[in-house]
């Protein structure tokens, strides 16, 4: 134990003995230089006012009602698709935009697994829709989903095509 007091003194002494000369002189230099002028407060412009006028416009806390779509008249098979549906996320893509990861079963139904060009992977089953041709899915089978498009196929025409989305390799 005397030991550590002993090194601890003789460590303090060693301490007091530094020579600070140098570091003093620095600090005397630094208040000794001329105080530099501190930038004035930028200038604030003032907004310019504005008086909103709700008179003839919409009120955006209502729903807008849907506009009907106009009629066109339908020649040949009478096949074409449904306007009113409302669209679902996959029919937002491109079908070769799409790729196929595999199925899962949910009770006793068989789903199938369509992953987006962001990532993004959807379940459907059949009787949903992707692709931008109207595709309605009509069957989902472990290496492929079947569906059938609806296409243009002369002015004010449609045809069904099918189609499907390979699983991925």
């Amino acid at each position: 134990m005397r030991v550590f007091i002993c090194l601890g003194c003789a460590l303090l002494v060693g301490c007091s003995e530094r020579d600070l000369s140098d570091l003093e002189a620095y600090v005397a230099e630094v208040k000794g230089r001329p105080k530099g002028a501190i930038e004035p407060m930028p200038e604030i412009k003032p907004a310019e006012t504005f008086v909103f006028d709700p008179e003839g416009l919409r009120d955006p806390f209502v729903p807008e009602k849907p506009t009907p779509p106009p009629q066109v008249a339908v020649a040949g098979s009478g096949i074409r698709p449904d306007p009113t549906r409302p669209k679902e996320e996959l029919e937002a893509y491109a079908l070769d935009s799409l790729r196929m990861m595999g199925t899962i079963k949910k009770d006793g139904v068989l789903w199938g697994l369509v992953q987006t060009s962001e990532g993004t992977i959807y379940r459907v089953k059949p009787g949903n829709y992707m692709g931008q041709n109207h595709g309605r899915i009509t069957q989902i089978a472990d290496d492929r989903i079947e569906l059938v498009e609806i296409v243009p196929d002369a002015p004010g025409t449609w045809r069904e095509r099918q189609a499907s989305l390979a699983l991925a390799q």
